[in-house]
Parts: structure tokens; C-alpha cells; sequence
């Protein structure tokens, strides 16, 4: 896909979700290596990356980890994939990868359900500060 960078890991979030805000903010704090870039569900690009790689937003509609011309990633596996990336100590979370897939995107489903719920929903997407602008697409 065009514009996007090739040697990024792409990391697609619910811009109003505060959940998925704060795990941006995670990310960003341990992304030593530079690794990510970041960019809102409900964003253009956002969507044109899910149609480009065939999202189905009705199965999934919080993280999607995009590797461009390698591989996507969603629900359990995105997560796990991006704790992997991190690496240190949360590197070890790439032990649930044993736990069954159906098992995993369960878990992730039941809280992706409850997201706004349990940590509120924002009017708005995030604005990035200047610092950390240049992660977002």
C-alpha cells in the first residue's frame, strides 16, 4: 500500500477508546527501537489500510498490528506480536502465544466489549504532542 512506511510496524487503534489511547501511550514509552507508528481506526488512511488488507471491522475493531508487505496481525495475536516487539519483560507475554488461539481471542473479545464501559470512551480522537506527532500517520 502507498504512503506508509515500509520498515514500520503499523499499529491501528480506536481513537476514542481510552483503553486503546493508554496502550498507545504504553507502546510509545517502551518502543526503544523506534519500531511503530500509530494511526486511528477512524482515520482515512486508517481505513484504507482495513479495506487494503481485508479487515473484516464486524470480527475486530480495536488494535490490528499492519507489517506492510509481511503480515497483519489482530485481536490476541496483535498484542501478543507487539509485546514480543517491545521485548524485555514483555517479551515473556509471548507465553499465552501457546494458549489456543480461540482461547486468547476470547479473552481479548470479552474485554474489547467491555472497553468503554470499564475505562470510558473519549469525544474525540488524541492529539499527538509535538514530541511524539511524527509516530502518527
Amino acid at each position: 500500500m502507498e504512503g506508509l512506511p515500509k520498515d514500520k510496524k503499523i499499529v491501528l487503534f480506536d481513537g476514542f477508546c481510552n483503553l486503546c489511547d493508554n496502550s498507545v501511550q504504553f507502546i510509545i514509552r517502551h518502543d526503544k527501537n523506534d519500531v511503530f507508528r500509530f494511526l486511528p481506526l477512524q482515520s482515512e488512511l486508517g481505513q484504507q489500510v482495513i479495506r487494503y488488507i481485508g479487515i473484516d471491522t464486524a470480527k475486530t475493531d480495536s488494535i490490528i498490528l499492519y507489517e506492510p508487505g509481511i503480515a497483519y496481525h489482530y485481536k490476541a495475536d496483535a498484542a501478543i506480536s507487539i509485546a514480543k516487539t517491545i521485548g524485555g519483560v514483555y517479551a515473556l507475554m509471548g507465553v499465552f502465544s501457546l494458549v489456543p488461539k480461540a482461547i486468547a481471542n476470547a479473552v481479548y473479545d470479552y474485554v474489547a466489549r467491555n472497553r468503554y464501559k470499564w475505562y470510558g470512551k473519549k469525544e474525540s480522537c488524541m492529539m499527538p504532542t509535538p514530541e511524539i506527532k511524527a509516530k502518527f500517520l
